[in-house]
């Protein structure tokens, strides 16, 4: 008779974050179903059974290419020859390598790059926090920091679509949130389906965009002069909530009077956008209310995106949408538990270390200078920062890659990945490519082998979520937590041995003599200490609670405490970026490289390139070594409209060629008659895991990541964050060889 049991998680293969229930027989998994028993099972239900990364589970956890055990480096880096080490060993020489780089260069040249919220991003700030490096690279950068903190200097937190049935509008800012967020998406139809109206921006016209009651199909890039022309018209017309910006706002003749710069015929000269679906939009937007925003990858990606961002929080508060059921909230955070924040030690860092952050001279607003300026005000109203240092925190990435280079500012020698995978999600590959390989000690760790990790030194094998405890707060931004043990162990003994971030991070620190600053000694500790408030262990928490709890929501909590900012009122002047030397208003610039601010170079690349768009069933660059998945998606994909492929002699299922002054991939033309005619799109994240793993293969990462196309030049960043470029570029496409 089989041994069956059953063990409610949250899944971490992307950021839906689904509850689900995890089964398992005679301990060998066997599949994944949602949690039917969640209070929000009505949502995560139907995203879980139609969802081909849970279906495939089984294949991935037990895929024979599976990291398990840490290999380390024989020849020359990227040779592809290996040997396998014991986790002591490969601790104690990683240790011990750091330790002569700190004394040699100082902390600050070890450096380490992350990925997007699936693993422990606590436990490696503390290590570096502790170690003195304020040098963590993140695509947080280009993915939730700008929102995060420019919401946070806005409104004081995190401002969240809270989509129920009371929501009578939705504008959509970036297509592609069905993809990019299932979950929003689903409350989205939801809503839709019992009369809400929606606006959709989007240059390609995806499956929000048909759903749209207005579609604003403007030119990539210029979101900022289209949300601010929307802004003038409303107050223009008077439309806006007179009483909130009376009372709960602060610069709204400033933006009032910047907004002037923005009439509807300069705006649809700029964007494209006819003046009367404008007008439909603004109008809309204002007067059916409670109406929710959102917005995608698709502007946290642009060149102007600070200031967008800006733009589009200015319009949520001047409509008055602000923390109201249906509209857009402010959650704070739970007010028991001890949040991952309190774990990442930014304290440990010295005043003299944090001065050396490359890149926060320049770029401040996502980096120390900006979060010391942010912070004091957001613990003022809600007793902490939410997201922390994980969400709004880093070095600048392409900076640093330099410093690898050039030495400048100072050297860069060593870096260590968990789970980012930097050839294939950073902008400028063969630059990134030529930084990894410049250093005297690279580390990844990772569930497979990944072309970062084939030029690395050493390799280490990552646990799953399915192998360690969890806790899900939302990062930290809302008032739930999901906790959950974990389904497998970790380690099982002369079989595989994946350790948890937790588990790394502290190996290191006890050896680089940091050990009195680790309380804990397993990840299980650690949920123990953040449970301890609510009087439970994480056991408990589990057993007796079913491992959720969630006060309820306040809205309009601001009436009694203000918002955490430094006027505690909404700054559509933003104070924090006037002190941080910026424009405290909105404004939009042209993208640096695009038909109007460099025809030249339009001469010879006449379309624009936008990248980045989520698609399944992968999810960045994961999920490629799955057999069920590239039967469903063998190639990558890039988009065109027909009428452009016509004039090219390109037909649909062709090889062409994506190319940009920087570089050029191979990717399977797809057909989508409602792109914009000027506008392309190409598939990111890809690599061949059949391909061989030493060079020149590399995993083929040379073949069809279009990362070898973007542009992360420090003027082509957002001067505000940083942030690099992903959906302006100039670019040409032809036709290639078959592959």
């Amino acid at each position: 008779m089989k041994n069956i049991k059953e063990v409610n998680s949250t899944c971490m293969w992307c950021h839906s974050h689904c509850a689900v229930t995890v089964k398992i027989e005679d301990g060998i998994l066997s599949g994944i179903d949602a949690n039917v028993n969640h209070p929000h099972a009505k949502l995560f239900t139907p995203l879980v059974r139609s969802c081909p990364r849970a279906r495939a589970a089984v294949q991935y956890f037990y895929h024979p290419d599976r990291l398990h055990h840490p290999l380390k480096r024989m020849k020359d880096r990227g040779e592809g020859k290996w040997q396998q080490i014991t986790w002591e060993q490969a601790l104690d020489e990683i240790a011990r390598s750091l330790l002569q780089l700190k004394e040699k260069y100082g902390p600050e040249a070890i450096a380490n790059t992350q990925g997007t919220g699936r693993t422990h991003e606590e436990f490696r700030l503390r290590f570096f926090n502790l170690l003195g490096s304020p040098n963590n690279i993140s695509q947080g950068m280009i993915c939730n920091g700008p929102y995060y903190m420019t919401s946070c200097a806005i409104f004081g937190w995190y401002i969240y679509p809270m989509i129920t049935s009371k929501t009578k509008c939705i504008f959509v800012h970036g297509g592609g949130i069905p993809m990019e967020y299932p979950p929003v998406w689903r409350a989205a139809l939801n809503a839709l389906n019992k009369g809400a109206r929606l606006i959709v921006t989007d240059p390609r016209g995806l499956v929000a965009a048909n759903r749209a009651d207005v579609w604003l199909q403007l030119r990539p890039g210029t979101d900022t002069a289209l949300i601010m022309g929307i802004i003038n018209y409303i107050i223009e017309q008077e439309l806006y909530d007179k009483e909130f910006v009376d009372k709960w706002c602060s610069g709204f003749k400033e933006l009032s009077e910047r907004a002037r710069q923005y009439p509807l015929g300069k705006v649809s000269g700029i964007t494209g956008v006819p003046v009367e679906l404008l007008k439909e939009a603004a109008i809309m937007y204002a007067t059916i209310k409670p109406a929710a925003s959102i917005q995608g990858m698709g502007v946290e990606q642009l060149p102007n995106c600070i200031e967008a961002l800006h733009a589009r929080f200015a319009l949520t508060a001047i409509t008055g949408n602000v923390d109201v059921v249906g509209g857009e909230i402010l959650q704070g955070p739970h007010p028991l538990q001890k949040s991952h924040v309190e774990l990442e030690g930014v304290e440990f860092l010295s005043p003299e270390q944090r001065r050396k952050q490359i890149g926060a001279d320049r770029f401040k607003l996502l980096s120390l200078p900006g979060y010391e300026l942010i912070e004091p005000n957001v613990r003022r109203v809600w007793g902490r920062m939410c997201a922390g240092q994980t969400y709004g925190c880093y070095a600048h990435g392409p900076s640093v890659y330099r410093a690898m280079i050039t030495g400048k500012p100072y050297p860069v020698r060593a870096a260590i990945s968990t789970s980012s995978n930097p050839l294939l999600t950073q902008a400028n590959t063969k630059l990134v490519y030529k930084a990894l390989k410049s250093l005297d000690l690279y580390v990844v760790s990772d569930f497979f082998m990944t072309p970062s990790a084939g030029i690395a030194d050493y390799v280490l094998p990552a646990a799953t979520w399915l192998e360690r405890p969890n806790i899900w707060d939302g990062f930290g931004l809302s008032k739930f937590i999901s906790a959950s043990e974990a389904s497998f162990p970790k380690v099982k003994e002369g079989e595989f041995e994946h350790y948890t971030e937790f588990d790394l991070w502290r190996g290191l620190a006890v050896r680089m003599g940091y050990e009195k600053f680790w309380p804990w000694k397993t990840l299980e500790d650690v949920y123990d200490f953040r449970l301890s408030p609510l009087g439970y262990t994480l056991k408990e928490f589990v057993s007796q609670k079913g491992g959720w709890d969630s006060p309820p929501a306040e809205p309009k909590r601001y009436e009694r405490s203000g918002f955490g900012t430094p006027s505690g009122k909404v700054e559509l002047r933003s104070l924090i970026l006037e002190k941080l030397g910026y424009d405290p208003l909105p404004k939009y610039e042209e993208p640096p490289e695009g038909p109007i601010a460099s025809p030249n170079v339009a001469k010879e690349f006449p379309l624009i390139l936008i990248t980045g768009g989520r698609f399944n069933p992968f999810y960045h660059s994961e999920h490629r070594q799955i057999a069920s998945h590239r039967k469903k998606r063998p190639w990558p994909k890039m988009q065109m409209n027909p009428a452009t492929a016509l004039e090219l002699g390109i037909k649909e299922g062709d090889w062409v060629w994506i190319e940009t002054p920087r570089g050029r991939v191979r990717q399977k033309c797809e057909f989508l008659k409602s792109i914009s005619p000027r506008v392309v799109h190409g598939e990111h994240g890809w690599w061949y895991p059949e391909l061989p793993g030493e060079e020149p293969w590399l995993y083929g990462v040379w073949e069809s990541n279009i990362n070898v196309c973007t542009d992360d030049e420090p003027d082509a960043c957002n001067p505000i964050s940083g942030g690099w470029p992903l959906r302006t570029a100039l670019c040409k496409v032809y036709k290639a060889k078959e592959y």
